[in-house]
């Protein structure tokens, strides 16, 4: 099993009323998605493993969302903090706080909610496509620009989660890895044939 890891460290305050610590799955790469995602004109998207590595330093420090019925994204819903952030086989894991005092509905609904019922969708900025005539789409290269939190069956990738741990006085990722290699960039006449596909609004990529 290889992993690589990426982390911010923010000091341990034990008890802290306002970070409920979470942790999730993200995403999957090189699997393609289980539907589209809003924004892909229909198409099914695959995100490579290079592409999700390379983009690892953007998801530090970025924002999870929530929409009030749990289906899609809302980036003026910040709720919580990404931490912490792994590619683990063909896992892209994530951790970090959500903001429980300030959001109260958030933390009941993960606590009330049947275990299993909450995954995760990412919101991407800047993504090169390498062949927008594809049937499923390949992001080669892209940016983080936040996650949200909903329910996993009106997530792209039905096979993600999103889950509160028991008690609020855990820091995550105090003393986690960096990642241990970068991706490759690609190749002049490789980078020629990609077409950028910029995402003009972070909720496009909401299922």
């Amino acid at each position: 099993m290889k992993l690589e890891a990426m982390a911010v460290h923010l000091p341990d305050v034990n008890g802290h009323p306002n970070r409920a610590p979470f942790s999730g799955v993200l995403t999957l790469v090189d699997e393609p998605s289980t539907k589209p995602p809003s924004g892909a004109r229909g198409h099914r998207v695959i995100l490579t493993r290079a592409a999700a590595l390379a983009a690892l330093p953007s998801l530090l420090g970025m924002a999870v969302d929530y929409a009030p019925a749990w289906d899609g994204h809302d980036a003026r819903r910040k709720c919580g903090i990404i931490t912490h952030a792994d590619v683990e086989g063909k896992r892209l894991l994530v951790a970090g706080y959500l903001y429980a005092k300030d959001f109260p509905e958030v933390e009941r609904q993960m606590r009330q909610c049947l275990p299993g019922s909450m995954g995760m969708s990412w919101e991407l900025a800047d993504a090169h496509v390498e062949d927008m005539r594809a049937e499923v789409w390949t992001l080669t290269r892209a940016t983080f620009t936040g996650a949200a939190i909903l329910l996993r069956d009106k997530a792209a990738y039905r096979d993600t989660s999103f889950e509160l741990a028991p008690t609020r006085c855990r820091t995550f990722a105090a003393s986690a890895p960096r990642a241990t290699r970068e991706a490759p960039a690609p190749r002049p006449n490789e980078a020629r044939k990609e077409s950028t596909w910029k995402v003009r609004q972070e909720k496009a990529w909401a299922r």
